[in-house]
């Protein structure tokens, strides 16, 4: 009996390799350089372009609300799929760097023919350009497989708006089994990076349809937007920081910014309206830049387990842009 128990075991044993969860050192056997050429990569290109550090971790949230973190995000249109993919949603219209997911895969390609999944590029490539300017890290298990499918209408409505309320934030992220708590730390990313002037100018020039301003919004804020930024309600092109003066640096002056009412968009100002989530606000405020690091890792780790494909799910990539044939 006792054999047989061991047995059992063994088997099972096997069947969570297989078909578990996501593991540290994934590729360790199977492709053992994956992780550092991902780093090198990352290493010798993001110095010379330090806001895709931004949009990389942009591109991996915006992945993991749809359908998980499987890639789905980088697939492009074709007749064969029959509908408009992810990249064409409103959301991801501005999101950047999928020429330099798809460099990286053709270097992983020439190591280890279909071996590395496109979302595990994605997640690694998010953490370690990161890590590179000067930002927290986090654990990246590795095994994530490749999805098959890619919609624009579930992107439209599944992943985080500058205009959502907090009730709309908590659900979207609830959905995601992520709490408040989370939606806090992962806001933080918002203290690198940029936006464009339409997340945010109803704020500005017409909030209830009637020519107002947002009045959560200082006003000295509000006017040095319209004044030097976004000068007309229609300004598609203009960049705006959304950490203002620290935009270059992952720190805690994102969340003091939300307490002196500059929070750029709709979605940061709601964070300050809820009980629970302006706690959060305050906890990371006052504790220390590490703390703050550890946590967001926490909630960063979290979120890179969200609906993951393992095991015989999905399927490797060969370009990370089209399923396979």
């Amino acid at each position: 009996m006792k054999g047989f128990c061991l047995i059992i075991l063994g088997v099972l044993a096997i069947l969570g390799s297989v078909e578990g969860d996501l593991e540290m050192g994934f590729y360790g056997s199977s492709c053992p350089k994956a992780e550092k050429i991902v780093q090198d990569y990352v290493n010798q290109h993001i110095p010379n372009a330090p806001s895709l550090a931004a949009a990389l971790i942009r591109m991996h949230f915006h992945d993991c609300f749809v359908r998980g973190c499987d890639g789905s995000v980088l697939l492009n249109f074709t007749s064969a799929s029959g509908n408009q993919t992810e990249k064409v949603a409103v959301p991801n219209q501005t999101v950047r760097g999928f020429d330099f997911i798809d460099r990286l895969k053709s270097l992983l390609e020439a190591e280890c023919p279909g071996i590395v999944s496109c979302a595990d590029i994605v997640a690694l490539a998010a953490r370690d350009s990161i890590v590179l300017t000067g930002g927290p890290s986090w654990r990246v298990p590795t095994g994530r497989r490749d999805g098959l499918m890619s919609n624009a209408s579930e992107a439209l409505a599944q992943i985080p708006a500058p205009f959502d309320n907090i009730t709309i934030l908590t659900q979207k992220f609830a959905n995601k089994s992520l709490d408040l708590k989370d939606l806090v730390l992962l806001s933080g990313a918002h203290t690198i990076g940029i936006s464009h002037c339409p997340s945010f100018t109803n704020r500005l020039y017409n909030f209830t349809g009637v020519g107002d301003r947002d009045p959560t919004l200082d006003s000295e804020y509000a006017d040095n937007l319209r004044s030097r930024k976004c000068r007309t309600q229609n300004d598609t092109t203009t960049i705006v920081e959304m950490d203002p003066g620290s935009r270059k640096t992952f720190d805690l002056s994102y969340y003091a910014l939300l307490l002196k009412r500059r929070g750029l968009f709709e979605s940061d100002s709601a964070l300050t309206r809820n009980s629970n989530t302006l706690t959060f606000i305050n906890q990371l405020l006052q504790g220390s830049i590490a703390n703050f690091y550890t946590e967001f890792g926490l909630s960063m780790e979290k979120m890179g387990q969200i609906g993951v494909k393992t095991g015989t799910t999905g399927e490797i990539r060969r370009n990370c842009a089209v399923v396979n044939s």
